[in-house]
């Protein structure tokens, strides 16, 4: 018995050993190989030449040289009296000739390229190189600054295009290739994933910039960034770096972003965009608390301008705009995209939070004024005031003077001293302007201070303060 167990024991290990083993599977790193070597053809190279006066050098008796003077600089009569005219030898004439270089890629067959705006922007002449060394004097079409896009045309025909894809499908993770012209290496590759999308960044509000950790440097600007299936799904635009060069964060404007913005500048050449008509800032943790919501979200309207689309739609100071035209809105970023994408003198479902309640209002966008472009959302640090003990603000009822000079029409009272260190912590400043207090419009001294004794303690307050610069929302902590 014990003799038939042991053998049954080692015919089970023998067929073990001798068993084929499970086959481990490894994830492979994608061949980009194919996709680069069928999209090269389409990539461009981009040089362009600027001319620009030289700057002036003087030099005294002594032969002491001067630090070069701008053209445009009030020195230079200064300098001419004294000691005559500038130095110029060895220098043009009268004008020198500054290159840059960048990239672009093909977008239709008969020759239009898309490029970034500040690759081609105050140039004299734009040269496109195909891969094959053809070289092309190119004509700008249009350029949009505020989305950094260009389209430029080139006399050629059956020429390699791209395949447009979709940037909004893009996942967080995925893997992604850029071709272009660092430095001047014509037709570099370089591949990452995709590090994050929507991104804002602080100079531009109408670009939700996907965020890549692809290499791109100088030149690689106004180049295309692949996905795997070889469609373009952004151009490659910006880097942010302490150094100049490459340290991990690239930034790409959305495919569809660039294709609406070179449809409108080919077939009208500007281009528009939607206008709401609000200032607005982040709902930050403690301004989501004293409205009363359980987690930050939207975008605050701090201030609605006179006659715009909102206004006239009915959107108020306070408001919370959690959706637009059925999109979420996570962060104030996220708005100024979504409106500035919208169809002029159309309407737009605008859901807002107002006192805890949410209510919908149709807006009709309006075109986006020129003086408008820069200032779509407020930003900066906030500056700070309060009342009496609690607030730790003193106020008085504003003059005619300064109504005038503050732009406050009605209601409100005015800092005339900070004595707590809340306020002060929470930038308000003697000067400023207490419009509202938890969505109570301000009438007057007596009314601010009715609407401080409802305030809870231990809570925060939400104050709308305005000033020559515009207004903006902050909290202040009310003691327990």
């Amino acid at each position: 018995m014990k003799m038939k167990h042991s053998l049954t024991a080692f015919t089970s290990l023998f067929f073990l050993l001798i068993a084929p083993m499970p086959q481990i599977v490894s994830a492979q790193l994608p061949d980009f190989t194919e996709l680069a070597e069928k999209n090269a053809p389409s990539v461009v190279n981009i040089s362009t030449k600027k001319s620009s006066k030289p700057a002036k050098q003087y030099h005294t008796p002594e032969r002491n040289k001067i630090p070069e003077i701008p053209e445009d600089s009030p020195l230079n009569e200064l300098f001419e009296h004294f000691f005559g005219n500038p130095n110029l030898e060895g220098m043009p004439d009268k004008f020198f000739n500054n290159e840059a270089l960048g990239s672009g890629f093909i977008i239709s067959a008969d020759g239009y390229v898309l490029t970034n705006h500040h690759v081609v922007s105050g140039s004299d002449e734009i040269i496109v190189r195909l891969s094959d060394r053809r070289e092309f004097i190119a004509k700008l079409v249009g350029s949009d600054k505020a989305s950094d896009v260009a389209l430029v045309k080139i006399d050629a025909e059956n020429l390699p295009v791209v395949t447009i894809g979709k940037g909004k499908e893009l996942k967080v993770g995925e893997w992604v290739l850029a071709i272009g012209s660092p430095f001047g290496f014509d037709h570099s590759v370089t591949a990452g994933i995709v590090s994050a999308k929507g991104r804002s960044l602080p100079t531009e509000n109408y670009v939700p910039y996907i965020q890549t950790d692809v290499a791109i440097n100088p030149g690689n600007s106004g180049g295309p960034l692949f996905n795997l299936k070889g469609e373009v799904v952004g151009i490659n635009s910006q880097i942010y770096s302490r150094t100049g060069g490459f340290m991990g964060l690239s930034f790409s404007i959305p495919i569809e972003v660039a294709m609406n913005v070179a449809d409108q500048l080919r077939t009208r050449g500007k281009v528009t965009r939607g206008w709401l008509g609000v200032l607005i800032q982040d709902v930050t943790r403690s301004l989501a608390e004293s409205f009363g919501m359980e987690q930050p979200h939207g975008a605050l309207v701090a201030q609605v301008i006179e006659d715009s689309p909102a206004q006239k739609a009915g959107l108020q100071v306070g408001d919370i705009i959690v959706s637009y035209n059925d999109q979420v809105v996570k962060r104030s970023s996220s708005l100024p995209p979504m409106v500035g994408s919208s169809s002029v003198d159309k309407l737009a479902e605008v859901v807002v939070l107002r006192h805890g309640e949410q209510v919908t209002l149709s807006v009709n966008i309006g075109e986006l004024p020129d003086d408008q472009l820069a200032s779509s959302a407020v930003s900066g640090k906030a500056k700070n005031g309060a009342e009496g003990e609690l607030l730790g603000l003193a106020v008085k009822d504003l003059n005619a003077e300064q109504r005038n000079k503050l732009g406050v029409a009605d209601g409100g009272v005015i800092v005339s001293e900070v004595t707590g260190d809340a306020a002060r912590e929470a930038g308000i400043q003697v000067g400023q302007v207490i419009v509202m207090l938890q969505n109570h419009k301000i009438e007057n001294v007596t009314d601010f201070r009715e609407q401080v004794k409802t305030l809870q303690r231990g809570k925060p307050a939400a104050l709308l303060m305005q000033e020559k610069d515009g207004s903006r929302w902050v909290t202040l902590a009310i003691p327990e």
